[in-house]
């Protein structure tokens, strides 16, 4: 009878590129094999489910205002005046950042181990 602790056996297929990074970090780090890496991250890795439409609405709003700062900035060379309606309008733009971002924050996975 086997006195292995270790019975199953994990086959994990890697591109060149990762190969060559896995390689590279056992170097630095002096990690004695693949094994060990493996089953380094198994124990003490976390893993997040990272939901991205958020960041995506983040950056349509930074686009947006990006979008009315240089209609402002020409407005502002061709007549010398800024508008009271395009700085509220920025304004309104950025709280809705700020929104976007306090919602993903209280958003935030638990860390799955």
């Amino acid at each position: 009878m086997s006195t292995r602790d270790r019975k199953h056996e994990l086959k994990v297929f890697l591109s060149d590129d990762e190969e060559r990074i896995l390689e590279s970090k056992m170097k630095c780090m002096k990690l004695p094999n693949k094994s060990f890496v493996i089953r380094q991250l198994i124990v003490n890795s976390m893993l997040y489910d990272v939901d991205l439409r958020e960041f995506r609405d983040i950056s349509t709003q930074l686009a947006r205002i990006g979008n009315n700062l240089n209609q402002i900035a020409k407005r502002a060379n061709e007549t010398r005046s800024i508008f009271q309606s395009d700085i509220d309008e920025i304004k309104k733009e950025f709280e809705e950042i700020c929104r976007l971002q306090e919602s993903m924050l209280s958003k935030q996975p638990s860390p799955v181990r």
